[in-house]
């Protein structure tokens, strides 16, 4: 008896899976039991946890080279699971940039677009319909804390990710009824690589939270949206900032990220 892959199962799909929250979401699903297919551009990487993960715990895994910077790559993943029986997606790749708004390129805001609202919105699009027919499954999509209100000194990132929960909550409105589960999952500081190519000192970082806890009580929530942050510090956090008028709200978050110098 599995519970969590009878509902979910047998096969699950995350993106950005070679590193951070994409990894601990990869090990925590292989440990439950599900089949899986990981998407990133990293392929040695995905091809090492691959091997890893299909050696402990005897499960199926297939690795996908997508770049979802690509205005097709959702497209593209959708048609490298034809003929798989996906039962979850979970969406999950992105990445940010940090500083005053004007300093942060161009190409890298598109190229945020693209990652972090194009890819999600049209992965959705793509497999909603499947799950639908099914009447089980899930869609989880991986947003931020910074995506529940503007985040100064992080404005594009914010915008992008306030898409992704706007996204997630109108899904999860829609859905109610089908037997497909939706949750925007809004984290707050997690391993990762971000930190430090953001210019932020992991070892300096309080409040982080191990990728795999994310992955997992992320899961453990799946039924539970539309959103929820994993982080007991920054899901309090958040909770105050939300409810202060939201002048004083922001004027507090400039404070706090007015970079130094």
């Amino acid at each position: 008896m599995n519970p969590f892959r009878d509902r979910y199962g047998p096969v699950a799909l995350v993106t950005g899976a070679s590193s951070g929250i994409g990894t601990g979401f990869a090990e925590e699903l292989a440990a439950r039991g599900m089949d899986l297919v990981l998407a990133a551009r990293r392929m040695d990487r995905l091809a090492a946890l691959k091997q890893r993960l299909e050696a402990e715990h005897g499960i199926a895994v297939q690795v996908v080279e997508s770049d979802l910077a690509q205005p097709d790559a959702a497209e593209r993943l959708f048609a490298a699971c034809e003929g798989t029986d996906v039962g979850l997606v979970v969406s999950n790749a992105g990445f940010g940039a940090k500083g005053w708004f004007e300093g942060v390129d161009r190409s890298v805001m598109a190229e945020m677009l693209m990652v972090n609202c194009h890819a999600q919105m049209q992965l959705a699009h793509r497999f909603l319909p499947g799950l639908k027919a099914k009447g089980r499954g899930g869609l989880l999509l991986v947003s931020s804390v910074e995506g529940l209100m503007g985040g100064p000194f992080s404005t594009a990132y914010a915008a992008t990710k306030a898409l992704v929960v706007a996204l997630g909550e109108g899904l999860w409105g829609e859905l109610q009824g089908s037997g497909v589960d939706v949750l925007t999952l809004t984290p707050g500081a997690t391993e990762s690589e971000a930190a430090a190519k953001q210019g932020f000192d992991p070892a300096l970082m309080q409040n982080v939270q191990p990728a795999r806890e994310c992955a997992a009580l992320a899961l453990d929530n799946l039924s539970n949206g539309p959103t929820f942050c994993p982080n007991a510090h920054y899901r309090a956090l958040f909770e105050r900032m939300t409810a202060m008028p939201r002048r004083d709200a922001l004027l507090a978050m400039a404070q706090g990220m007015r970079p130094k110098g």
